[in-house]
Parts: structure tokens; C-alpha cells; sequence
């Protein structure tokens, strides 16, 4: 009997000290394995003279230094249900031998998407004001699984599918 409870104390030490809890449950340090969405909606660009057209935000909490930022910008609808994403960087060609090009970048406190092109973009302000931005945080830890599973991350969709990411879950940053 002193036997099979000593087992039973050996085998319920170790799978209670070896269990974690469910996947993407915060850590002691607050860090989530889970993919985040945060989304900008109607934003409109800043301009000044050093920069040019930007949106910036920071990131709070931080992110971690080996987690991966990706942008899409609501391109059109389909209908009201279905937007349209485009991948950022982008460049649209407008005609006339114009070109936009929408870029970002980060860092693990902030992020910056910019617009540029060959010609003054205040005169078509439909590309400046009122946009509407994706931002999908993709830890570390799912990084290094794309070598495993390859994604497409220029499809929005394909990266809502491959890293489990419910449209509920989209979180809106204030403009």
C-alpha cells in the first residue's frame, strides 16, 4: 500500500508540475503567445516637412524583440461584411505615370505607416484621410513555426486562418 501511494504522490507531482495552462493564457511576465489584431479605423494621415505623410502609434504594452508587425490597409468592400485587405508595403499606380506607395515600420514600442509618391499627394486626399489599417502582432514564438507551415502574409486571410486570429478579437486603437 505505501508503494502504490508513494507512485500515486510521484505521478501526480509531475503531471501537475509540468501542465501549463491553455494556449496563450499570459505568463508571469504578461507575455501572450497569441496573435493580436489591433485595427485604425478612418484615419487620416499626418503631414510634416521631415517625414512627409505619417500615422503613428505607440505600442503598449510593449512588444517583444523577436515579434513580427504586419500591416494590411482596407483597400475597398465587397459589402459592408467583407472588406478588402491589401498587405503594406504596397505601391498603387494611378495613371498618368503617378505612383503611391503606402510602407511601415516598427519597432518593439511603436509603429509608423507612411505615404509617399511622384506627385503632390494633398491633391488627391481620398488616399490620405479616412483610411483604415490592420495591424496583426505576431509573437516570436509563431515566427519561428512559419518555417513549418508556410503563409502567405501578403493575404490577410491567410494569416487569420494559419494563426487562429477570431475578427471579435480585433481590438480598435483610437485615432
Amino acid at each position: 500500500m505505501k508503494k502504490a501511494f508513494v507512485y500515486l504522490t510521484v505521478l501526480f507531482s509531475v503531471i501537475f508540475t509540468s501542465c501549463i495552462g491553455p494556449q496563450g493564457m499570459p505568463g508571469d511576465t504578461g507575455y501572450s503567445a497569441e496573435s493580436e489584431v489591433f485595427e485604425l479605423r478612418n484615419v487620416n494621415f499626418d503631414y510634416n516637412a521631415i517625414d512627409g505623410y505619417t500615422i503613428y502609434r505607440s505600442l503598449n504594452p510593449n512588444i517583444y524583440a523577436s515579434d513580427n508587425i504586419l500591416i494590411y490597409r482596407m483597400s475597398s468592400t465587397i459589402n459592408a461584411q467583407t472588406p478588402i485587405w491589401q498587405s503594406i508595403p504596397r505601391t498603387l499606380f494611378l495613371g498618368n505615370n503617378e505612383e503611391l506607395d503606402y510602407d511601415f515600420d516598427f519597432s518593439k514600442q511603436d509603429f509608423t505607416i507612411y505615404a509617399g509618391g511622384n506627385f503632390n499627394l494633398s491633391t488627391m486626399p481620398v488616399y490620405l484621410t479616412n483610411q483604415t489599417f490592420r495591424i496583426v502582432i505576431i509573437p516570436g514564438y509563431f515566427s519561428n513555426k512559419s518555417a513549418q507551415k508556410k503563409v502567405d502574409f501578403s493575404d490577410y486571410n491567410a494569416v487569420v486562418k494559419a494563426y487562429h486570429i477570431q475578427e471579435s478579437k480585433v481590438k480598435q486603437l483610437s485615432n
